[in-house]
């Protein structure tokens, strides 16, 4: 499954971290949004929904399930909003 960032945020306060991750799934006919959460920054909670409209639940639940499964993806996908709030010197 080929996944594009399309845009990612990070924010910390007293709470720990909450940040956002919008993402297309190459041939899925709606973007995903996925909403993490972490008091420590290390490990994240999170939840799945479709970015803008509502889309096809198989193709949700195949994105649901490749989560679960794939660390190395879920962890691209923490990283980006990670990175968001030290953004590189241009």
């Amino acid at each position: 499954m080929e996944i594009v960032i399309l845009e990612a945020q990070m924010s910390r306060d007293a709470d720990g971290y909450v940040g956002t991750v919008r993402f297309e799934a190459k041939g899925h006919s709606q973007p995903y949004e996925l909403t993490l959460h972490s008091k420590s920054g290390e490990d994240w909670g999170y939840s799945l929904l479709f970015y803008g409209k509502s889309g096809v639940e198989s193709e949700i639940m195949a994105v649901e399930e490749r989560l679960e499964e794939d660390d190395e993806l879920f962890d691209k996908l923490v990283g980006a909003a990670l990175e968001s709030m030290n953004p590189e010197p241009s």
